[in-house]
């Protein structure tokens, strides 16, 4: 994001962006914010470590963006959000000013005074859990909803969606080595797995398959992600991550997206997923390896996949987990 920024203001030389997150020395973003900035990128947990150190002071912070956050929420940085949000002073009034404070702002307008600035907030979330709506009601006043997106886009209707029942995990290694050998050579593909463990393991196979191969997960250090995702981006590569990958990624030309493991938490993880190909309105394709393990996201898939118009394989309509009923498809590996 703040390469992008950077690209958007090259004309304008006197105004001054940093990132500030983890991962690197805390004491060289410290130098930078001492000498001014006037645009901030960062991760709630660095942001609010630079606030209580006095590195990174915000009363004079007239915009504010919250990106993803209800992943952000979901990560547990809901008390950082807090903190940062709070530490803005007087600039922050939320639905719950009170009454004096709004008279105060009306004497100063017949006064001829100037009236002290309020922030403007903007929440981008794919959801709205109930926690991210409690920070919308506790900071912002009269919040407007933007819906952004035709209907299509909201319901990943430009990708088409395969489940592949296996009867063993052991066959997941067959199964993604035959759909890497039926890709274009090339194609940019995006394998998902669940634990970064499991990552390098699943990475060797995709070389087995004799394809080149990186690796994206929350174990490897801010410079080998950014690389690795530079490689990526580039093309010739495929590339295996954890949920790490699932929001906030944008490489164009994604073609295929393959679920080696299911979210196991949520039918959201597996949308966010599989939103990685069939951007910008072109087409993808997105393929998931299903086992009877999978048994806590089973009704929830097949309800989305019914609500995208996707078939539904046989042994997954049929399964205890996923309740009754049903729609008929082949997409079972025996």
């Amino acid at each position: 994001i703040d390469v992008e920024i950077t690209k958007l203001l090259s004309r304008q030389k006197e105004i001054k962006t940093l990132a500030v997150v983890g991962g690197q020395p805390i004491q060289q973003q410290a130098y930078k914010l001492r000498e001014g900035v006037h645009i901030v990128v960062g991760t709630p947990g660095r942001i609010n470590d630079c606030v209580e150190m006095s590195y990174l002071v915000l009363n004079q912070c007239s915009y504010i963006v919250l990106d993803e956050a209800d992943r952000m929420i979901d990560l547990g940085f809901a008390p950082q959000i807090d903190q940062i949000l709070e530490s803005m002073g007087s600039l922050l009034k939320s639905e719950n000013e009170s009454e004096a404070y709004r008279e105060e702002q009306d004497d100063l307008e017949k006064m001829g005074k100037a009236i002290p600035r309020r922030r403007l907030t903007a929440m981008f979330s794919a959801t709205m859990p109930p926690e991210v709506e409690r920070i919308a009601k506790k900071y912002l006043r009269h919040p407007a909803i933007v819906a952004i997106g035709d209907e299509e886009s909201g319901k990943n209707a430009r990708i088409t969606q395969r489940v592949m029942f296996l009867s063993s995990p052991a066959q997941k290694e067959k199964t993604l080595q035959n759909l890497l050998h039926r890709s274009v050579p090339g194609e940019k593909i995006i394998v998902f797995v669940n634990e970064k463990k499991h990552a390098d393991g699943v990475g060797r196979m995709v070389e087995r398959a004799g394809r080149r191969c990186v690796v994206l997960h929350g174990g490897k250090s801010q410079d080998q992600r950014e690389e690795n995702l530079d490689i990526f981006k580039r093309g010739g590569v495929v590339l295996v991550a954890t949920d790490v990958a699932g929001r906030g990624l944008d490489v164009p030309d994604v073609s295929q997206v393959i679920n080696y493991d299911l979210p196991s938490r949520s039918i959201d993880n597996y949308c966010h997923r599989i939103g990685r190909t069939g951007r910008a309105g072109k087409e993808g394709i997105a393929t998931s390896f299903m086992t009877d393990a999978d048994e806590g996201i089973m009704a929830a898939l097949k309800k989305y996949l019914e609500s995208t118009g996707m078939p539904v394989p046989d042994r997954l309509a049929r399964h205890p987990a996923a309740g009754r009923g049903g729609i008929g498809g082949e997409s079972i590996i025996h």
